[in-house]
């Protein structure tokens, strides 16, 4: 009998705990509820930073895109003003010398070309031809000689001022005083360009209008790289030294392409040469051979207009065959 309500009693306490342990525990549904609730919340919060990096993102790229525009809209008018004055032409040759000086070395040049003509005793026709080519023609092309081999040292050496800028960034310099070190040790005419551009800001000139000068003194699409990346930087933030380290790699490509164009093309040069060439060599074979056999075409009228179309069509196939030649990287 007392075993009997021992057992009764401890299914009692049970059963009692049993049901206590149900209905105070919370039901499935509400533990679900709480679960979405949880991950309501959770979702609303990265909603709000997410909606934050992205009107961060937009307004980075509405900067980069105006940035953009607007250098696009210099570089445009800087384009359209192909026309150079001697003084710019002057400057990107790198001649410390004015307009006037050009000119009266022009004059001495023409003279000296007519007393040349005078002396070999040619007709006065082509001794005002040999003044007229002395006084605009060969100086001129001089001066674009000396332009292009400028700009062409320039761009030989501007990736690696580039590269000086980057590892002075990585260093902790600031971007100024990466500049002034390539202003001092750098190859002319690099050290040239980025001293007038350290003088510039110097003054009192911003970047941008310092870039902009520099690209006015050496119009070259490398130059324009290098100012873009700058602004932007300057006006989007970023990381300066890979942005400069990218743009250095691609100078380099262009580079190592235009090498390989030349190279591809050096046997179509030399067909060129030997063509233009060959006519008077010829010219000069014949007259050691026989003096007197080609004195018509300078003795007479008939003569005369030959030379002239041959000269004419001559020089139409070397200006045609120069420009096939030609590859822009």
């Amino acid at each position: 009998m007392d075993q009997q309500i021992l057992i009764i009693a401890a299914l009692g306490l049970v059963a009692f705990g049993a049901l206590a342990f149900v209905l105070l525990q919370p039901s499935q549904r509400d533990k679900a509820n709480k679960r979405v609730s949880s991950l309501n919340t959770a979702k609303a919060a990265k909603r709000t930073g997410d909606g934050k990096g992205e009107a961060q993102h937009k307004e980075r790229r509405k900067k980069l895109a105006e940035s953009l525009a607007a250098l696009d809209d210099k570089t445009k008018n800087l384009k359209k003003k192909k026309r150079l004055s001697m003084e710019q032409m002057l400057e990107q040759a790198g001649l410390p010398i004015k307009r006037k000086h050009f000119y009266i070395a022009s004059a001495v040049t023409s003279l000296m070309f007519g007393l040349i003509g005078l002396i070999s005793g040619q007709k006065l026709w082509i001794i005002g031809l040999l003044i007229l080519v002395g006084g605009l023609g060969f100086p001129r092309w001089t001066l674009n000689f000396l332009r292009q081999r400028r700009q062409k040292k320039f761009v030989d050496e501007f990736s690696n001022a580039i590269d000086v800028i980057v590892r002075g960034v990585k260093s902790g310099l600031p971007v100024n005083e990466c500049l002034k070190i390539i202003a001092r040790e750098a190859p002319r005419p690099v050290s040239d360009e980025f001293h007038m551009l350290t003088e510039g800001i110097r003054v009192g000139l911003s970047l941008e209008q310092a870039l902009q000068r520099m690209y006015e003194r050496m119009p070259l699409q490398e130059v324009n790289f290098f100012a873009i990346v700058l602004m932007i930087q300057q006006k989007t933030g970023g990381n300066l030294a890979e942005a400069l380290g990218n743009l250095a790699g691609v100078l380099r490509s262009r580079k190592l392409m235009d090498g390989k164009i030349k190279a591809l093309s050096s046997e179509a040069k030399a067909s060129a040469y030997i063509i233009g060439s060959l006519p008077f060599l010829v010219m000069g074979a014949v007259k050691l051979a026989s003096p007197d056999y080609l004195d018509p075409l300078f003795t007479t009228k008939t003569g005369n207009f030959i030379l002239i179309g041959a000269g004419m069509w001559m020089g139409t196939g070397i200006l045609v065959m120069s420009k096939m030649m030609k590859i822009k990287v």
